[in-house]
């Protein structure tokens, strides 16, 4: 069998991977602001191992065994005051599905609702995983441009009106991937008052919702939902490892029966042992504790490089000032290609990697931005890192002019 005998789907997505920048960022030569780790320092590493073994002892061998396609009830029971604590409801344990990560998530909400060529709204820019999720299926991408405060709600409801068939809409509210911007009050009463009116599902996609280093937080879209309307998914990724691969899905009943059959073809059951062993420390830490720890860690460096950027970056590059999260957003001059540099001056002189903001739109034709992280890198390496790129974006910029 040939390359040739793939799927067209498989084609599209495997020339849209991230693998050579991912690369270069493994690359310990480099200073990677490129993928969105989370800081090594913070795993609580004793204690989990310390919760795998206990899971082991006191369940016996049928941790080992198979189990239900939706995870332990004791686990999502958990989750569910975990979600009353950050995002203002107390879902039922009965509406939430354990998935492998965040990801498997969106996956399964792409398979539930699309066919080729079916009408999906995402955020400009927007996660490039979830794009890759949903390029497997093949639907017809309507962009909706971010501002400082969330979706363009003109350009959304414009974008409505032309094709109210539109399935879902794919928002990141809280300190969005890869922007930082997080989602006004407004513009979330607004958005699911759209969503009644057109006939629409939102996929609230909220991973980092619990880093808030500064500002008021506000309720989520699940929160203000009164219809049903809302899918949130979830993820300990970023708050306690993301080998771990523990994600999960909140939807309405009906939903969720749906999503727990794609769920099953899919893997059968999510790893029994991992969740066992997160249910394990959950009862043993408490989780505001160990958020609290990371957010202190976090601020020093969301702040540290904001100080830096301003410092270091030419006038005409701008760039987001997030709450919480990851990630900072930069724009460059129209006339710059973020990737262009990274594969040219970026990493071959400046030994600097960040994700182009390229792969972070569902058209892939936006080239003057690029996402830098925070959390995965030391505060020297934020130094010693954005005065590289610095001084590269104040030659680039001089020879524009």
């Amino acid at each position: 069998m040939t390359i040739s005998t793939l799927s067209t789907r498989h084609h599209q997505t495997a020339e849209l991977n991230m693998d050579q920048i991912f690369a270069q960022a493994a690359n310990n030569e480099n200073i990677s602001f490129g993928m969105g780790l989370p800081d090594d320092a913070i795993f609580p590493s004793a204690a989990l191992a310390e919760a795998f073994n206990q899971a082991i002892q006191q369940e016996g061998t049928t941790i080992f065994q198979y189990h239900a396609t939706q995870g332990p009830l004791s686990l999502r029971q958990k989750i569910a005051t975990l979600t009353a604590e950050y995002f203002d409801f107390k879902p039922s344990p009965e509406h939430i599905i354990m998935t492998q990560g965040g990801q498997q998530a969106i996956d399964i909400v792409g398979r539930a609702f699309l066919d080729k060529h079916d009408h999906i709204i995402v955020e400009a820019p927007t996660y490039m995983g979830a794009l890759d999720a949903f390029d497997s299926y093949e639907p017809t991408y309507h962009e909706v441009a971010l501002e400082s405060d969330g979706l363009d709600m003109v350009q959304l409801e414009a974008t409505l009106q032309q094709f109210p068939e539109t399935k879902f809409v794919y928002t990141i509210p809280d300190f969005q991937n890869p922007t930082g911007v997080t989602m006004s009050l407004a513009k979330r009463q607004q958005l699911l008052a759209l969503a009644e009116k057109y006939d629409f599902y939102v996929i609230e996609d909220s991973p980092y919702r619990y880093l808030r280093y500064s500002g008021t937080p506000l309720p989520s879209l699940a929160a203000l939902d009164t219809h049903g309307r809302v899918i949130l998914v979830s993820s300990f990724s970023k708050i306690l490892s993301p080998a771990l691969r523990t994600g999960w899905l909140v939807a309405n009943p009906e939903l969720t029966a749906l999503f727990l059959t794609i769920k099953s073809a899919l893997d059968v059951q999510p790893s029994h042992l991992s969740l066992m062993a997160i249910d394990y420390f959950l009862s043993q830490h408490r989780m505001a504790d160990h958020i609290a720890t990371i957010i202190e860690n976090y601020r020093e460096k969301c702040w540290l490089m904001l100080d830096r950027l301003a410092a270091d970056m030419p006038a005409e590059v701008t760039f987001t000032q997030p709450e919480g999260g990851f990630f900072i957003w930069v724009t460059l001059p129209d006339t710059m290609d973020a990737t262009a540099l990274l594969a040219g001056p970026v990493l071959t002189e400046g030994q600097v990697v960040y994700v182009p903001s390229e792969m972070q739109y569902a058209s892939r034709q936006v080239k003057n931005h690029f996402r830098l992280n925070f959390t995965g890198v030391t505060t020297e390496q934020i130094h010693t890192g954005v005065a590289r790129l610095g001084e590269i974006l104040q030659r680039q910029c001089a020879a524009i002019q």
